[in-house]
């Protein structure tokens, strides 16, 4: 025989079968021995291996048979890991952008990696174990929080995703290498089962539909979504085959063959079945009534299968089902699982002999059915070479990664434990404060990328790696740090205005920092706590205007303290400024003309609480006027109210005054 043999192996949990096979072109393979071999002990649980020298020495079985079958010697395999061993995590992932941008297809890709890297760590801290991401898949993408078709192109500040991530442990490829190796192969080729069986049972001109794959087998069942091409998600029910063998058991009393054997001859025409139960004693059942006994185990096995293929495949209904493997194979079932998926019945189908035109067996003794799906699909990966463990130096160490056809950049550096946040630009430092209690936010300037080159080509994180691509990457840069004055507060830039002594003065806000009056060009620190006042008080007003106070000032004609709040469009009145802002307001002086009349300035007496008061110097006299010859303490410290009274009528400093007025003024205790 010419023709370059493949081995492969399908290493179950109850059963090894060992096939060997060529292919002469590309869409055919020839079967020219098989061997099946049951585990002596329970050497493997659930798809894993727990005592490698058993599973090896059945491996080694399996070897010799063929060897002698083919009269050749066997030295390489093809294995497959259990779908049931992966380990699915969900998550949701968020990325802040910071300023609004448009999203490009590598934000997208940083996204979904810093997804993978939070269901990996989810995983972590569930399980104490190494893994392997063996592929990822986006349920949902966001933009904020709308749920969004494809974010390519769009502008927004926060994108997000609901992220399936499937991973497979490092103990389970270590026991898998391990037996083989126990027994003299070496491991050219390793895939997963569900895939292996889709090179069979899924053609690959459907591949691109958005089906579901359900390797029934023994105890459990395992799913795989495809979609666009490629395998989307995987899954696990830990309900199978043997789910219905049970109830056989505690209905009959028979052993676990037993009840096997009975679940077995439902496939065939029979209407009568013999069997011995546990007490030695002969019995026959009818073959509705062993129907009848396994209809509600049918119905949960059927319900979980369909609720976990929906979850998997983002709460949607798939479009068709396939199943292969032996615990599909029950009569009935393939209905019930349409119905539980809410398909039509020939929306749901069980692979096998229509499968397997392609396929050439010289032992006629084979017989064409699901449970060859997989066996023969391990053998067809080989040709493949594309779902294997690959080895790429990325910045000088070697690094181990799952080949699932797709390998970027970003895989081989989350594999050497490259830290995401410096894979892409980073800003500056924040800074941080608030204003007049509210929090403010300045975000620092983006930096650089990280710079990338594959085998020293310029590369970008998303670019495509194949096996021995040596890999470096310099680590992003981070921008300046965020920065701002007091300038760029906006609450700082409004003026507030002010009535004094009848003109109208603009003034600049104040601003603090806690105690501290700091101006326009002041530096924010980090945790400032900054207050832009809505007022001044009468001393700032005095000092902002740079003048001498002298005599009382008036707010709103009230007397007022130094710490007197005026608010915008306050009225101000003190006898320096006016005198002052008359001065600097004259105009220029015109020429010279006849000397006017002066006017006459009678003395006027008041009486200030029962006390003559004479007033001099003016023409007309104001209530204030009387402050100038009457001692009064405008301090607030005599009392809390000041009482103003004019013949008897409540007054302000404004109201006019003249001979024998009648004034009452003093503070109230």
């Amino acid at each position: 025989m010419n023709e370059q043999l493949v081995f492969g192996l399908d290493i179950g949990t109850r059963s090894i079968v060992g096939t060997v096979g060529y292919r002469r072109h590309s869409h055919d393979f020839t079967i020219v021995a098989q061997t099946v071999r049951f585990h002596e002990t329970r050497s493997m649980l659930d798809g894993q291996i727990h005592d490698i020298n058993a599973v090896a020495g059945t491996i080694g079985e399996v070897r010799r048979e063929l060897e002698q079958k083919l009269n050749l010697k066997l030295a390489d395999v093809c294995i497959a890991a259990a779908g049931r061993v992966l380990k699915t995590m969900q998550v949701r992932t968020d990325y802040e952008l910071g300023d609004e941008m448009v999203i490009t297809d590598e934000l997208i890709r940083s996204m979904e990696l810093i997804g993978v890297e939070q269901a990996h760590e989810e995983l972590r801290k569930k399980v104490d174990s190494t893994f392997f991401c063996v592929d990822h898949s986006v349920i949902k993408y966001y933009l904020g929080d709308i749920p969004i078709t494809n974010l390519e192109g769009h502008k927004g500040r926060r994108i997000g995703a609901d992220i399936i991530a499937t991973f497979l442990p490092q103990d389970v490829i270590d026991g898998l290498y391990a037996a083989t190796q126990r027994a003299n192969l070496n491991v050219v080729n390793l895939t997963l089962e569900p895939i292996a069986a889709i090179n069979v049972a899924i053609p690959e001109k459907f591949r691109l539909l958005n089906l579901a794959l359900v390797d029934i087998g023994a105890g459990t069942s395992d799913i795989c979504i495809t979609k666009g091409g490629s395998v989307t998600a995987y899954g696990m029910l830990p309900k199978a085959g043997d789910f219905l063998t049970e109830a056989i058991m505690q209905k009959y009393l028979v052993e676990f063959k037993t009840a096997e054997d009975i679940k077995i001859a439902l496939s065939s025409k029979k209407k009568k079945i013999n069997y011995l139960d546990i007490m030695g004693l002969k019995q026959t059942v009818s073959a509705d009534d062993v129907r009848n006994t396994i209809d509600s185990a049918v119905g949960d096995l059927a319900t979980g299968i369909a609720k976990q293929i929906c979850e998997l495949n983002g709460g949607k209904p798939v479009s068709a089902i396939f199943l292969v493997g032996g615990g599909g194979k029950v009569p009935g079932f393939t209905d019930r699982l349409a119905a539980a998926a809410k398909l039509a019945k020939e929306r749901v189908a069980l692979r096998g002999d229509e499968v397997l035109g392609e396929i050439r067996f010289l032992d006629n003794n084979i017989v064409k059915d699901s449970t060859l799906i997989t066996p023969i699909g391990i053998c067809l990966n080989y040709y493949e070479q594309n779902n294997n463990f690959v080895f790429v130096k990325c910045n000088g160490d070697l690094v181990k990664l799952y080949d699932n056809g797709r390998l970027t950049v970003m895989d081989a550096a989350a594999g050497v434990g490259f830290p995401n946040e410096k894979l892409f630009p980073r800003r500056g430092k924040e800074l941080e404060f608030s204003v007049n209690g509210q929090r403010r936010l300045i975000r620092g300037e983006p930096g650089e990328s990280a710079t990338v080159t594959v085998n020293g080509n310029p590369a970008s994180v998303s670019s495509p790696i194949i096996r021995n691509d040596i890999i470096e990457i310099q680590e992003s840069t981070a921008g300046p740090d965020a920065h701002a004055s007091i300038s760029d507060i906006a609450e700082a830039g409004r003026s507030i205005s002010f009535y004094v002594n009848g003109k109208r003065i603009i003034c600049p806000r104040l601003v603090y920092r806690g105690s501290e009056c700091v101006t326009e060009g002041t530096e924010i620190r980090n945790g400032d706590d900054i207050k832009v006042l809505d007022y001044y008080t009468v001393d700032k007003l005095i000092e902002y205007m740079d003048v001498a106070r002298e005599g009382t000032v008036l707010v709103n004609n009230i007397i007022a303290l130094g710490n007197e709040k005026v608010y915008e469009n306050f009225s101000v009145d003190f006898g320096i400024v006016a005198e002052e802002f008359r001065r600097e307001e004259e105009p220029k002086a015109a020429p010279a003309a006849a000397p006017a009349e002066k006017k006459t300035v009678n003395p006027v007496t008041v009486i200030v609480n029962g006390q003559p008061v004479v007033l001099t110097g003016r023409e007309k006299y104001k209530l204030v006027d009387v402050l100038d010859f009457y001692e009064f303490d405008t301090s607030g410290h005599s009392g809390k109210e000041a009482v103003i009274r004019v013949n008897g009528k409540p007054a302000d400093f404004t109201a006019p005054v003249g001979e024998n007025s009648q004034i009452e003024l003093y503070w109230k205790k």
